[in-house]
């Protein structure tokens, strides 16, 4: 389903739309309805929502934290731009099973673009919140916590490697704040996919927060998982 606001980049984001649906035998629906219990509401049927950058943030924001379907952003390299269609999809992997969700659509979304998957996870130092965790961050060198991150993502990609051989696959582990190495690995992606978890990244809608800026700002389409895509929704 898109949500056509009126927005100059609501053409784009219909196309995109248009072009997933396709890809996927899904029914396309627009609506113009931006009243956020109804968009709420539908996204129980619905397979993804689509948003143009150009919205209503408030709205995006409400579906991404509360709906029960995937959301999609879908902006250019620029602003009012068409999205780009080369490039890896790349995905966000925290090393937990909340990853799981949105490692399932990255690989089905690559697989029928004919696409590499970048999958990237990232790593704080010093930011202890336990005894485990400050001995960890203080007792072991860097390089160490860099193997057991690489592990874990290595862990976290074997099964879908598997199921998606086709799909050619990149890992990419870094010392680094997740929404900002994210942004930096869009510049050259022809779509964005992050988890459930993310819907923390969206809490704060300040003006210039990094939140905003990978809600709205990514240099090519975003796709919000929150919950599992079952074989049921990739039918709608």
């Amino acid at each position: 389903m898109v949500v056509a606001d009126g927005s100059g980049s609501a053409g784009h984001a219909e196309r995109w739309a248009a072009d997933e649906a396709t890809r996927w035998g899904a029914r396309l629906r627009v609506t113009r309805d931006l009243a956020v219990p109804s968009l709420i509401e539908e996204s129980r049927e619905a397979r993804l929502i689509v948003f143009a950058p150009g919205g209503e943030p408030v709205t995006a924001l409400a579906l991404v934290t509360d709906g029960h379907c995937p959301v999609a952003v879908v902006r250019g390299r620029k602003l009012e731009q068409a999205p780009p269609v080369e490039g890896p999809v790349v995905v966000g992997v925290d090393g937990t099973p909340a990853s799981e969700p949105a490692l399932a659509l990255a690989f089905a979304e690559a697989s029928s673009r004919g696409a590499d998957l970048l999958a990237v996870h990232t790593w704080v130092q010093f930011s202890a919140t336990s005894t485990d965790s400050y001995a960890r961050d203080h007792l072991t060198s860097t390089a160490d916590i860099a193997v057991e991150e690489s592990e874990l993502l290595a862990e976290r990609l074997a099964g879908w490697q598997e199921k998606y051989p086709e799909v050619t696959v990149h890992r990419v582990v870094s010392r680094n704040r997740p929404v900002r190495f994210l942004l930096e690995q869009a510049e050259h992606a022809r779509l964005l996919i992050v988890g459930s978890r993310a819907g923390a990244w969206f809490s704060d809608l300040s003006h210039g927060s990094t939140s905003q800026a990978l809600l709205f700002g990514t240099p090519c389409p975003l796709i919000v998982v929150r919950a599992a895509i079952t074989d049921e929704m990739r039918t709608r």
